[in-house]
């Protein structure tokens, strides 16, 4: 993930990669899950997106074939109360 700043917010890019032929989405706290809200583009060998968000913690995954995984990049976790767990980004 990289991040600059925008009015208080800043873009922070999600990106994973997987097939060209994958459709990809991330969700989490900063959509409410909203498994389809952000779609990631594929380019130069990955799928990606930028989110604004504001400064905060946020817990997120990755939707690849509408199967619900973590981000293999991410190095903090938290359960997701199901048994499995979540991606963790701090927007500072």
């Amino acid at each position: 993930m990289a991040k600059s700043s925008v009015k208080g917010k800043k873009r922070v890019k999600f990106s994973l990669k997987v097939d060209a032929s994958c459709e990809v989405y991330v969700a989490g706290t900063f959509n409410g899950w909203d498994p389809q809200k952000h779609n990631l583009t594929y380019g130069d060998g990955v799928h990606s997106t930028v989110v604004l968000l504001s400064p905060g913690r946020y817990e997120y995954k990755f939707i690849v074939a509408d199967k619900w995984r973590i981000d293999p990049e991410c190095t903090e976790w938290a359960p997701d109360g199901h048994g499995s767990l979540n991606s963790v980004i701090v927007v500072e």
